[in-house]
């Protein structure tokens, strides 16, 4: 029987990680890395980098392959069956190594805002004893680039998708509302005269890009800017908040 640690590393820049986290790599016996086609081989380089950087003897690393989701029927049932396949490949995974008995995974961000890192661990079996490493998110260190507060005075704000802004529009009774798993540039169905944005990508990053400004006058700037970067490096993490104007 083994345990299972949850490392947040924030968001690509390796000084993210906290000193916990830097602890709970040092003791780990397996570590699991996930590998998401050439074009991604970075984030897993990212992972072996910062594994490096904090040990003197590497624990022992097993990698596996992220199946790709079904789009077909349904999106949460897409979504459900895509746990149940990732769990079954960290099952595979952790079986080749029956004396680990500490295994952690390196979650981008942190494994409590939006990722389903806990929902994949809940599935696996035996159910092992799951400790979380608590890392800076995307949204931190998206308001952190910018250097802005993510709520107004006294004002609620509401994270949300890029899939539910296309479905519901602005979320009610919300100043500000963060961006997050938004591959389809979203705001652009909002009414953009009414927002101010701030966005980013690779936020952390050597890569880092930063645009904000007026939703209007800066939405085709974030679009094809998005566009070049994707295609630059084959993958891309963004984020970004919108607040309504007053004026």
């Amino acid at each position: 029987m083994f345990d299972l640690t949850l490392i947040g590393i924030g968001t690509g820049n390796p000084d993210h990680l906290t000193f916990q986290g830097a602890q709970a790599i040092q003791d780990a016996d397996l570590i699991l890395i996930p590998r998401k086609g050439e074009n991604k081989a970075d984030l897993a380089g990212l992972r072996e980098e910062i594994i490096a950087q904090v040990c003197d003897t590497p624990p022992q690393v097993a990698y596996f392959d992220i199946p790709k989701r079904r789009a077909d029927d349904g999106y949460l049932r897409g979504v459900d069956e895509w746990h149940d396949a990732i769990a079954l490949r960290w099952q595979e995974a952790i079986s080749a190594y029956p004396n680990a008995e500490r295994v952690a995974l390196l979650i981008w961000g942190d494994p409590s805002l939006y990722d389903s890192s806990l929902r994949i661990a809940s599935r696996l079996k035996p159910q092992p004893e799951t400790r979380v490493i608590p890392g800076i998110t995307a949204l931190q260190a998206l308001t952190a680039a910018h250097a802005i507060p993510i709520n107004d005075l006294g004002a609620p704000y509401i994270v949300t998708t890029g899939r539910r802004i296309r479905d519901e529009g602005w979320p009610p009774n919300a100043s500000k509302v963060a961006v997050m798993l938004d591959g389809e540039c979203s705001f652009q169905s909002l009414d953009m005269a009414g927002y101010d944005i701030w966005w980013g990508a690779y936020v952390g990053m050597k890569e880092e890009i930063l645009i904000n400004g007026p939703l209007a006058q800066v939405a085709p700037q974030i679009v094809e800017t998005r566009a070049t970067a994707r295609a630059d490096h084959g993958w891309i993490m963004d984020i970004y908040l919108l607040k309504k104007r007053t004026t």
